[in-house]
C-alpha cells in the first residue's frame, strides 16, 4: 500500500505524523512511504532523514496521488487529498465536535476518516492513544512555561544570604496531563497540590508525593463518564468546590489547570473573584485555553495579567516539544495500523470495537455513533 504523509498546514502546527522510524516499521510491512518535502523540519526531522529510512520525498501532489492511507496529525483539508485513492483512510486528529463540516466534506470525498480523538480508553489501544501521549507531554510543557513565566525560583534554597522559600504550585485536574503536572512540579522542588471531581484519583495524587484537596462531605459528580473522563458535576457540588478552591487558591504560586469534557466547551474553574485573590506575581497555566478556558479570561498563545496575576496558556501546547511530540505521536500511528495488519491482504482490517469508535465517514456516510445521536 502507499502510505502518505503530508506537511501538516495548521497554524502553530510543528509536529509531523511519521518519523524516520515508523517510516522504516511501515516499510518492514511491505508498504511505500511517501513524505511531502519539508513536513518534517519543524519537528527537527531533515528530508534527507525520511530518503535514508526508505521514504521518497516529493511534492504534495505526487505524496498524495494513489495513496491507499494518509497520516496526519491535523486532518487535512480534503482539497489536499485529490488524488488519493476512492475510499483512503485519512488518520489524524479531526475535532468532530468543532469541525462538523469538515466531517461532512470528508463523507462527501468517499474517504474513510479515522479520528484518532476518538480512540476508546481500554488496555489494548493504550499504546495507539494519541491524546495521552501528547497530553503527557502537555502538562510537562505546561510547568516549565510557569516557571519561565513566574518571577522567582521553585525550590526551596537555603543560601548564606537567607532562605528562598519553595513555590506552591496546585494542578488542577488529574488526568495524563494533570499528574505529569505533578511529577514535574515536584521535580523543579515546588510544594504540590492538587485536585479533581474524581476521587478515584486521590492515590494518584498522593502517590506522586502531592497534597490531595478534595471535596468529602458533598457526593461528586454525576458520573465518571466513559474512559475516565469527567462529566458534569452536581450543582451541590460545584459551590463546595469552589469554596474549596478559592480558600486554597488564595495561598498558591502556580495554578496549572487541566479539566475537559470531551464534546463540550472547558469547564470553567477559576473565575475572575478568585483570580483576585490570589498574590501578585502569581502565574496560572490554562491548558484548556483553546477549548475555550478552565480561567475566566484565558486567551490562547496570549499573557493576560488580571489583579497582578499572569494568565497564559498555548493554543497547541505539544505542538512546543514538536520533535518528541512527532516521536510519540507517530508510534501512536503505526501501533494502530499494524496492530490490525493482515498480512495476507496486505492492508488493515479494523475490528469493530476500536475502529467503529474511531471511524467517522465511510462510503460516502458519516457513519460514527457520537455524531449521528
Amino acid at each position: 500500500m502507499k502510505i502518505a504523509i503530508l506537511k501538516e498546514r495548521s497554524a502553530g502546527e510543528t509536529r509531523v505524523a511519521a518519523t524516520p522510524e515508523t517510516v522504516k516499521k511501515f516499510a518492514g510491512l511491505g508498504n511505500e512511504l511517501f513524505v511531502e518535502k519539508g513536513a518534517g523540519l519543524t519537528a527537527s526531522i531533515t528530508d534527507e532523514a525520511y530518503t535514508e529510512a526508505g521514504a521518497s520525498v516529493g511534492t504534495a501532489e505526487s505524496t498524495v496521488k494513489d495513496a491507499d492511507i494518509v497520516l496526519g496529525v491535523q486532518a487535512p483539508e480534503v482539497e489536499l487529498l485529490k488524488g488519493a485513492k476512492s475510499g483512503a483512510m485519512i488518520a489524524a486528529l479531526f475535532d468532530p465536535f468543532q469541525k462538523g463540516d469538515l466531517v461532512k466534506e470528508y463523507a462527501k470525498a468517499g474517504f474513510e476518516a479515522l479520528s484518532m480523538e476518538f480512540m476508546p480508553r481500554i488496555t489494548r489501544a493504550q499504546s495507539m492513544d494519541v491524546l495521552s501521549s501528547q497530553s503527557n507531554l502537555a502538562g510537562y510543557k505546561a510547568v516549565l512555561a510557569a516557571a519561565d513565566t513566574y518571577g522567582r525560583a521553585f525550590p526551596m534554597m537555603m543560601t548564606a544570604a537567607g532562605t528562598v522559600q519553595a513555590a506552591k504550585c496546585f494542578i488542577m485536574g488529574v488526568g495524563v496531563a494533570g499528574l505529569q503536572a505533578i511529577a514535574t512540579a515536584r521535580r523543579l522542588g515546588a510544594q504540590v497540590s492538587a485536585t479533581d471531581v474524581r476521587s478515584a484519583t486521590k492515590e494518584q495524587i498522593e502517590s506522586l508525593g502531592a497534597k490531595a484537596i478534595f471535596v468529602t462531605d458533598v457526593e461528586g459528580i454525576e458520573g465518571e463518564g466513559s474512559g475516565g473522563y469527567a462529566t458534569e458535576m452536581s450543582d451541590e457540588y460545584k459551590a463546595a468546590q469552589a469554596k474549596l478552591v478559592s480558600e486554597h487558591i488564595a495561598k498558591q504560586d502556580i495554578v496549572i489547570t487541566t479539566a475537559l469534557i470531551p464534546g463540550r466547551a472547558a469547564p470553567v474553574l477559576i473565575t475572575d473573584a478568585q483570580i483576585a485573590t490570589m498574590k501578585p506575581g502569581s502565574v496560572i497555566f490554562d491548558l484548556a485555553a483553546p477549548q475555550g478556558g478552565n480561567v475566566e479570561g484565558s486567551e490562547p498563545d496570549k499573557t493576560v495579567e488580571k489583579h497582578g496575576v499572569k494568565i497564559i496558556g498555548f493554543a497547541n501546547t505539544p505542538a512546543h516539544l514538536a520533535a518528541d511530540a512527532s516521536a510519540l505521536f507517530s508510534r501512536n500511528h503505526f501501533n494502530f495500523l499494524s496492530a490490525f495488519w493482515d498480512k495476507e491482504a496486505g492492508k488493515p482490517e479494523l475490528d469493530e470495537e476500536i475502529g467503529d469508535a474511531i471511524r467517522l465517514t465511510k462510503g460516502g456516510e458519516i457513519v460514527n455513533e457520537r455524531l449521528n445521536g
